[in-house]
């Protein structure tokens, strides 16, 4: 009796146990599932100040951006200057005359055009409305009056009153333009005179010596990947610019050297850059001739043009090394203009490319790769 009686009491016993570990258990999970809610809600709200910070402070980052990636791909070039007996701050004021040089004979090339485009805006606008409004009644289904572009906002009087609205502000906005150049070339000459010094500084952040080869590794492979895309896309982006103007001038379009300039400046904004020059170009030709084929073949053939070039001469240059996702590369795009505008989408293929080389040099295959050819 005593035997049968004492099972119950313990089988009770067993599963009041069981039932606290259980609540403890419970309990434990509740705690992490906070800890780890708590710890991603300070996450998320770091990452928005911190984006709130970079929105604001765009004046200032964006030449300070500009400087740091330009003196990056000027590194290579530097440290051969420092090679052949060039101090740095010398060899630092070599390199940023000569892409202020560069800048300005593009400039230069630019104000021409520019000026002649501005000045016969007017008569291309009226052009334009000649042209465009009879395309309406043509295409019933776009369900489009061409009498609305007379009176209202679309009218050809508000269109230009709008485009010396937007010169305006564009003259406005010299001024900010001018003063970021300051920063920009200041900062330049600065962080390529101090480079060596500001690498060493990073390096000694560190206290283990894996960490500070880890971090040389890094910042070689960032030079020398920057160095060696812009270098290359120069080149084939140059040339690029080349046919474009050729395009243009067989087309019957005005300003081929205009054209050009743009074509090469745009194909470092992927993905943006081509969809614009094409549309760019598809406005212009429509213009220009009175047939839809012939006004789209300048845009056709340098749409061709482009996707061979990105798509079959640009991969067997490069290879695979550089090569970056592209989702990741319009994602970047995307919020780069977001945050910084036109500066922002120029300095979204550099940063996705420094993020790229950053990874690829911390990945466990690289770090054991590194272990076995360190001695010792």
């Amino acid at each position: 009796m005593h035997d049968m009686s004492a099972k119950p009491a313990e089988r009770r016993l067993l599963a009041s146990s069981l039932e606290n570990e259980d609540d403890v258990e419970d309990v434990s999970i509740r705690r992490d599932g906070l800890l780890t809610a708590s710890s991603w809600a300070i996450i998320g709200i770091f990452a928005i100040m911190a984006m709130g910070i970079v929105y604001l402070m765009a004046p200032i980052l964006i030449p300070l951006s500009l400087a740091v990636v330009i003196g990056l791909i000027f590194g290579v070039a530097a440290e051969k200057l420092n090679k052949m007996g060039i101090p740095p701050l010398p060899a630092a004021l070599l390199l940023a005359s000569a892409f202020g040089v560069g800048l300005f004979l593009i400039a230069g090339a630019l104000a021409e055009p520019i000026t002649e485009l501005a000045a016969n805006a007017p008569e291309l606008v009226r052009d334009a409305y000649d042209r465009i409004t009879p395309l309406f009644s043509r295409f019933g289904w776009l369900n489009v009056n061409p009498a609305a572009f007379e009176t209202g906002q679309m009218s050809m009087e508000k269109v230009l009153e709008n485009t010396g609205s937007v010169l305006s502000i564009l003259s406005s906005s010299l001024t900010p333009a001018l003063l970021q150049g300051m920063i920009f070339f200041a900062a330049l000459v600065l962080f390529l005179s101090a480079r060596l010094k500001l690498r060493q500084m990073l390096i000694m952040t560190f206290p283990r010596r894996s960490q500070r080869l880890t971090t040389i590794r890094i910042m070689n492979a960032i030079d020398s990947a920057l160095g060696y895309y812009f270098a290359t896309a120069a080149l084939v982006y140059g040339s690029l610019g080349v046919i474009t103007g050729l395009i243009a001038w067989f087309g019957g379009l005005g300003m081929p050297v205009l054209w050009g300039l743009f074509a090469f400046i745009s194909s470092f904004v992927p993905f943006l850059g081509v969809t614009l020059m094409t549309i760019a170009l598809a406005s212009a030709g429509l213009l220009t001739h009175d047939t839809i084929i012939m006004g789209l073949m300048p845009a056709f053939l340098f749409f061709l043009v482009h996707l061979a070039i990105e798509n079959l001469v640009m991969p067997a240059v490069m290879g695979k090394r550089l090569e970056v996702n592209a989702f990741i590369v319009f994602t970047a795009i995307i919020f780069w203009t977001w945050m910084w505008g036109a500066a922002g989408a120029m300095l979204a293929l550099p940063l996705s490319i420094i993020a790229k080389t950053i990874a690829d040099e911390l990945r466990p295959a690289k770090r054991k790769a590194a272990k076995r050819i360190l001695p010792g």
